[in-house]
């Protein structure tokens, strides 16, 4: 079973339709398990539960102040390394092209890789020239049927690469 907590915060509604796409491609492996929480909803604890976290906010020139303070609260769990070697992704949707949805995908990637977490982004394909990024999957505007695709895409990556290890990845102990 690959466990999957899909966390995200969302203001205006493209990036919970986003989400959505996302729920579409992690439950289309059946060995999945998903959680999928707004931010509101969700429990640091779950953060330990988790095989993989996806993570997404809306693009407001970066991430929003809420989800930034929801994540600050997993400070225990940088220091104690918990969440060290588990799959992580990121998704955004913000109104325009230009706002600087990328530079908020690479935030959201800056936390999970704090975490000592490993990052799956998406391959080229010829659908990457008008949607999505290699950060993530992203919509600018309206969410598209080529977004929705970008983010099924990313949605069924992690559990389906999570179910090809034979046993769960973990890092070195620190050595502090």
């Amino acid at each position: 079973m690959a466990a999957i907590l899909l966390l995200f915060d969302s203001q205006g509604g493209l990036t919970e339709q986003l989400a959505e796409a996302i729920r579409a491609g992690v439950t289309s492996v059946p060995e999945a398990e998903l959680s999928y929480r707004r931010l509101d909803e969700a429990a640091i604890e779950e953060l330990k539960e988790c095989d993989a976290l996806i993570l997404g906010s809306p693009n407001w020139s970066g991430m929003t102040g809420k989800l930034k303070g929801w994540i600050d609260h997993s400070g225990d769990l940088w220091e104690s390394g918990e969440l060290a070697g588990k799959v992580g992704a990121a998704f955004t949707a913000g109104y325009s092209r230009s706002a600087g949805t990328e530079a908020t995908l690479l935030q959201l990637l800056h936390l999970l890789f704090a975490h000592g977490m490993l990052v799956v982004g998406l391959p080229w394909s010829e659908r990457m020239r008008v949607s999505g990024s290699y950060y993530g999957a992203s919509a600018h505007g309206q969410v598209t049927e080529d977004d929705r695709e970008q983010a099924r895409s990313l949605g069924g990556a992690l559990p389906r690469l999570l179910l090809d290890w034979s046993a769960p990845a973990r890092l070195p102990e620190r050595s502090d």
